[in-house]
């Protein structure tokens, strides 16, 4: 089946009970046992599972073939849960352009409790391999990247992880299972900011870590994540579920959007770069055409002028909202230097972009009048 029947299938579960198209909202925190002190279900507290929750859980396993997925209450509470499962001494590859809060989990919260951990160009294969110690546990990729939308050749590093016993996680965000399958190209972890397509509409928070295998570690997380409580409320799971249901219509359209504004932008004097996979000349074009069905809706633009002329110009836009996340239906735009502070890596002009559902004539237009 096609993505868009298999987003409906798996979220759309009639009430066995009721017969209702939509799925019930099960709001309990606890559930009965009878007089023989025996559950009706396998259900007794909404901390390690609930229904609504398992439901969300279930279709997203479902939409990128997995073997079992959690939901959390954020993306970086996913991060943190998986670090947790490793030990002390155990070490984390990861790339030099990282949405920022990942590496600073490593740094903050980690590296003081004994976890070690290296950055490098994901992009350069021998540095990868050349990275990778007899103590790394996991080479954590990100494609597209955060913000600089670099693609990772997410099978050729797999191979390098799996050929010194590490696992390979992808935090596919940005392309979502609609346009990216890292488990067909032999990744054996996903990590979702569920925030932020699957959702859909910037109103509900949301992570998620999809396993390949129902192996040790996957248990193991579902430990730690019933012991922490890093779960999401059953309200939000059932927004999530909710947005689910549309993700590929969103993105197909949102992604049309978004190759018409980098096509115009491409070509404006005021534009130093523009950071897009569908540009035909995009140095992983090849790349991106073999691991992706299509290019996103996320492109991130270099302004002329420096940060001064950045955030002058994006003061001047009328239909792009100035907010931090991304993937709702409303256009996006943000100064990422400024968001990631002073210790941030990202050009000081550069401005990150979320396509919404907005003509695109009518952001064109935008764009124009706040440029020249």
């Amino acid at each position: 089946m096609h993505f868009d029947t298999l987003a409906l299938r798996a979220t759309h579960q009639p009430d066995p009970v009721t017969g209702a198209v939509v799925p019930p909202l099960h709001l309990s925190t606890t559930f009965e046992r009878n007089e023989a002190n025996e559950l009706a279900g396998s259900y007794t507290y909404t901390r390690p599972n609930n229904p609504t929750r398992e439901h969300l859980e279930q279709a997203l396993a479902s939409l990128e073939g997995g073997a079992v997925a959690m939901a959390f209450g954020s993306g970086q509470a996913a991060t943190m849960t998986l670090f947790q499962a490793l030990r002390p001494g155990d070490h984390v590859l990861l790339s030099t352009d990282a949405y920022y809060g990942t590496p600073a989990l490593l740094e903050q919260v980690f590296h003081p409790w004994g976890l070690t951990y290296s950055r490098v160009d994901m992009t350069d294969l021998n540095a990868v391999e050349s990275s990778i110690h007899e103590n790394t546990r996991i080479v954590w990729c990100e494609t597209p990247s955060n913000p600089m939308l670099s693609i990772t050749d997410l099978l050729s590093v797999s191979r390098l992880a799996h050929e010194a016993g590490a696992i390979c996680v992808c935090d596919n965000t940005w392309a979502t299972p609609a346009l990216q399958r890292p488990f067909d190209l032999n990744c054996d972890v996903v990590m979702h900011s569920t925030t932020k397509y699957i959702s859909g509409h910037s109103d509900v928070l949301g992570g998620a870590l999809i396993f390949r295998r129902n192996d040790a570690l996957a248990e193991r997380v579902r430990m730690l994540q019933g012991l922490s409580g890093a779960v999401p409320s059953p309200f939000d799971c059932w927004l999530t579920g909710r947005g689910l249901k549309t993700l590929g219509v969103r993105l197909r359209a949102q992604m049309a959007t978004a190759q018409r504004v980098a096509d115009f932008l491409v070509d404006h004097p005021a534009v130093e770069h523009v950071h897009f996979p569908g540009l035909p000349n995009h140095p992983d074009r090849a790349l991106i055409q073999q691991q992706m069905n299509g290019p996103g809706a996320m492109l991130s633009i270099q302004v002329k002028g420096g940060a001064a002329e950045a955030i002058r110009f994006i003061g001047k836009l009328r239909l792009f909202t100035r907010a931090t996340s991304l993937g709702g239906v409303e256009s996006l735009i943000e100064h990422r230097a400024s968001v990631e502070g002073p210790t941030s890596a990202t050009p000081v002009n550069l401005l990150r972009v979320s396509i919404g559902l907005e003509h695109p004539d009518d952001l064109i237009a935008d764009l124009a009048q706040a440029l020249d």
